[in-house]
């Protein structure tokens, strides 16, 4: 049976209760609902003009200053997101993923414009970018972060900072894994339950944010340039032998660091499947080697100059695809960990991607149309509130067909005679069955 418009807005309605008790004003109350389900109801355009003509005609006004211009923090309702989310695919089995996703603007006024790489355009274009974390677990992704990146340009402009309404501790300038591992801490500071970090290259180049994750005590699996250096697992600091004058007093390791493809090169190569999907098997060819991170404090070693000495013992893991492409991953996860397991924690990232997707496509993240940092945080914590409903509403499902099988199964068992009784085995569908189709490749990294 399906669901009318009218089930699923008294669902929402009743579902956002403890987001709206954190809103307090009776007209931010009413607002909130509203700007939801404009996300999730039809329309091509989600920018506040055209929802506020199809769901409240002649009330533009308080609808456009419920989410640009009225006087409410969002830190609570941030929260609040956390918890729910947790509560819906929390546990020591999910994984939070770090990416981020560009959304094209045209112009130079609005917040965090600039020209910068857009991963989704896969080329340098005009856009803002927001950093983004993902919790997902049994392949449910819920949005739980979006948090502008602003490049050096808005950065060493106060003027323009103060004209798009940035917060001061905003200001500063911040890489991307800088503002990765602040929202990290925020996620950590609510209580949310994951088990392992997900980053693609971008970030786990990056040596302060892998040790970021390290010295917060997080698992963590990342992808990294094929020329990042390493060293063996056994390599040693000796005391350097001087050609004259006074002996040195630092250690040096006895061998130099290698790009980590090289590291690969007599590595014993397997075939790994981490997952069925829609066109059979995910598979293609891993290895994986122990070793010392080139990531410690630098150091001038002989006639070689600086290098970085050995630092983490870790899993460096290389992957060939069918395409012929090859990628290279760091993951601090035990060292009695399987090459299967290391395979499929890695590839649980593109789930994101999905996310992101869905989050443009269905809910409208990137038509915001102001120019402030308030109106467009307020936007992006929208759609995500949306977001997290609707995985509500496809896990609900995903239960009560579950159910529904069980006692139909039970049924038939029941009525077959004892001597014929065979074991139940369980014929559920994954939850990934009820989540809307979306055109991705599934073997993406």
């Amino acid at each position: 049976m399906r669901s009318t418009p009218s089930d699923w807005k008294d669902e929402l309605a009743y579902w956002l209760k403890p987001f709206l008790e954190r809103l307090g004003h009776k007209a931010r109350r009413r607002m909130c609902p509203l700007y939801v389900a404009g996300l999730i109801g039809p329309g091509d355009r989600k920018s506040v003009q055209p929802m506020a003509e199809r769901l409240v005609p002649g009330d533009y006004d308080q609808l456009h200053h419920f989410i640009a211009a009225g006087v409410w923090n969002v830190a609570p309702l941030e929260t609040e997101l956390l918890i729910q989310a947790d509560r819906l695919v929390g546990g020591s089995d999910a994984v939070l993923v770090i990416d981020d996703t560009a959304v094209p603007k045209k112009g130079k006024h609005s917040v965090g414009v600039a020209a910068q790489y857009a991963s989704a355009l896969g080329k340098t274009a005009n856009c803002q970018t927001l950093v983004s974390l993902t919790l997902a677990r049994g392949e449910v992704p819920v949005m739980v972060a979006l948090r502008l990146f602003l490049p050096e340009s808005w950065t060493s402009d106060r003027v323009r900072l103060k004209r798009a309404g940035v917060p001061v501790e905003y200001r500063m300038e911040r890489t991307k894994p800088d503002v990765a591992l602040a929202e990290i801490d925020r996620v950590i500071a609510a209580g949310v339950r994951f088990g392992c970090v997900l980053a693609d290259s971008g970030y786990g180049l990056s040596a302060p944010f892998r040790q970021g994750l390290t010295a917060r005590k997080l698992a963590w699996a990342v992808g990294i340039p094929r020329h990042l250096k390493v060293y063996p697992l056994d390599v040693r600091l000796i005391w350097p032998v001087a050609k004259r004058g006074r002996p040195r007093r630092r250690h040096v390791p006895d061998i130099l660091s290698i790009p980590a493809k090289d590291m690969l090169t007599d590595a014993k190569w397997q075939t790994v499947s981490w997952r069925t999907g829609t066109k059979g098997k995910l598979k293609a060819r891993f290895a994986a080697v122990r070793i010392r991170i080139a990531d410690g404090p630098p150091q001038r070693i002989r006639d070689k100059g600086q290098q970085h000495l050995p630092g983490d013992e870790a899993w460096l893991i290389g992957e060939h695809r069918a395409s012929g492409e090859k990628k290279y991953y760091l993951a601090n996860l035990p060292a009695a960990t399987d090459l299967r397991t290391l395979a499929a924690t890695i590839k649980a990232r593109w789930i994101c991607e999905q996310a992101h997707q869905q989050l443009k496509e269905e809910l409208g993240l990137d038509h915001f149309e102001g120019r402030s940092w308030q109106g467009l945080h307020r936007h992006a914590l929208m759609t995500m509130i949306a977001f997290a409903f609707l995985q509500h509403r496809r896990l609900k499902t995903v239960r009560r067909k579950k159910k529904n099988q069980r006692t139909a199964a039970s049924t038939k068992l029941a009525s077959r005679a004892s001597r014929h009784r065979r074991p139940h085995r369980s014929t559920t569908t994954s939850a990934m069955s009820a989540l809307p189709k979306v055109d991705l490749r599934e073997d993406a990294a």
